[in-house]
């Protein structure tokens, strides 16, 4: 696989060489990241599940992300993103989870939080009694269209994951 091969081929390649799984929690990007890492063949050896938590109640139900958190720091934020990304991780059973937390547009946002302010976490499940398990948030801003910003933190979102997955072997 070379460099410029696509991001979800490399993906997948990284996480069979090191025998991993992965599973994503997805908000803003409604299922697109799951979709990506699908369209390879031969994505059922490490891809696990994914869920769209759109509504507060999805990220409270699903993926154990705290009502205090939600409320006091809304959805589209580093902890809900953090938390996501270690509830689908623990959820699922797998080495790796992923999440998409963000506002897609044209509304929805703020001063504090343009159109395009999306937090993606990557959350990584070390052996017991190891303390290597962790869990890191990354802020963007992408600017384009409702469809071109969730294409560019679906991408992104891989990237950092392929990023992790490359750095922990």
């Amino acid at each position: 696989m070379t460099d410029d091969s696509p991001v979800e081929e490399r993906i997948g390649d990284a996480l069979r060489d090191a025998d991993h799984t992965v599973a994503v929690a997805e908000s803003c990007t409604g299922g697109l990241v799951g979709s990506m890492l699908t369209d390879v063949p031969g994505s059922s050896e490490y891809f696990d599940r994914g869920f769209v938590t759109y509504s507060y109640d999805a990220k409270l139900q699903e993926l154990g992300v705290a009502r205090e958190v939600l409320d006091d720091r809304g959805a589209v934020s580093e902890p809900v993103a953090r938390r996501m990304a270690r509830g689908v991780r623990d959820a699922a059973g797998t080495t790796w989870g992923v999440a998409t937390t963000g506002i897609a547009g044209p509304t929805g946002g703020s001063d504090e939080k343009p159109v395009g302010t999306v937090f993606v976490g990557v959350a990584y499940a070390g052996d017991w009694g190891t303390q290597a398990s962790y869990a890191t948030v990354s802020r963007y801003e992408f600017d384009g269209t409702r469809r071109e910003i969730k294409a560019r933190i679906a991408r992104r979102a891989l990237r950092d994951l392929l990023a992790e997955v490359e750095t922990d072997r």
